[in-house]
């Protein structure tokens, strides 16, 4: 598929482009990239293989790289992309995903410029694949302060599995976020002058987007830590009171075993064996003990 960059997208035949005099997009498979590369005067070998990671590459000629994005309903699984390759005439997609398609459509159907240029097409372009992020940010803030507030109810027993789901993303974005900012400033540094000088604006707006992103992630890391650390010292002051409640039940019964220890010796010449009252009288001694332990821990809070 073929467009020539006006005030929109205009779909063309592949002969349009070789004009000259307007910029065009050209949306190809692997299989049409090999058969018609030569259309396009740029010697150079893109990667076919599926991207792993967002970059760019300047060549003498031109200026290639790859789109590697998340999808944002699973960050951590499969993640879209595709190749690329552009001169100051145009720029050609690679992809076999239907991806790339998918984000030329949404430009078509969205997208009318007052005026049109290739860099301003590259910022839709890019912008299309974060457009969504900060809701998506938003959301997962939220759901780390529904976390917290579990964790301060004391209903959080263990290190939630959302949670590190949740740190997990945020480590898969920080990463890309960092690719996003290079592939940005590789194109506004326009080291083969493809771009006009006025429009390398386009390139800056998207990296500094991008950077906002970034701190977001970064933030919401460390909110995480913050969580963890909350739920470990909620762990321990947990722990910590069971200690204590042990602590003081080994402490009121204590007595109560030396008691018991020190009668059940059985010696011949104990008075107290032949006592009529002694059985009673160490039931109530030993009652006497416990109310006086209750009622110290008690005055001292440790209970």
């Amino acid at each position: 598929m073929y467009y020539l960059i006006r005030e929109s997208l205009i779909p063309c035949g592949p002969g349009e482009i070789r004009k000259g005099s307007e910029q065009y997009v050209a949306l190809l498979s692997s299989a049409e990239w090999q058969q018609e590369r030569e259309r396009f005067d740029m010697l150079i070998d893109m990667e076919m293989d599926a991207p792993q990671e967002t970059k760019a590459v300047v060549n003498m000629d031109s200026l290639t790289g790859t789109l590697s994005v998340p999808d944002r309903e699973n960050i951590s699984g499969p993640r879209h992309g595709f190749s690329f390759a552009l001169d100051e005439k145009g720029i050609v997609l690679v992809d076999d995903s239907g991806y790339a398609e998918k984000l030329v459509q949404e430009v078509c159907r969205s997208k009318k410029w007052r005026l049109p240029g290739l860099e301003r097409f590259l910022y839709d372009l890019l912008e299309m694949t974060i457009g969504q992020d900060l809701t998506l940010l938003e959301k997962s803030e939220q759901k780390l302060n529904r976390i917290e507030e579990a964790i301060l109810r004391g209903e959080v027993e263990q290190y939630p599995q959302e949670m590190n789901n949740i740190r997990g993303d945020l480590l898969d974005l920080r990463v890309h976020y960092a690719q996003l900012i290079d592939l940005g400033q590789e194109l506004e540094e326009n080291e083969n002058g493809f771009f006009l000088e006025e429009n390398l604006r386009y390139f800056h707006m998207f990296t500094e987007r991008v950077t906002r992103l970034q701190d977001l992630v970064n933030g919401q890391r460390e909110y995480v830590m913050q969580l963890r650390d909350l739920m470990q010292s909620q762990m321990e002051v947990r722990q910590n009171r069971i200690m204590t409640l042990l602590t003081v039940i080994t402490s009121i019964f204590l007595p109560l075993t030396l008691i018991a220890g020190w009668y059940g010796m059985n010696f011949r010449y104990m008075p107290e064996l032949e006592w009529r009252y002694s059985y009673p009288v160490v039931i109530a001694v030993s009652i006497a003990i416990v109310a006086v332990c209750l009622a110290w821990f008690k005055r001292k809070k440790w209970m």
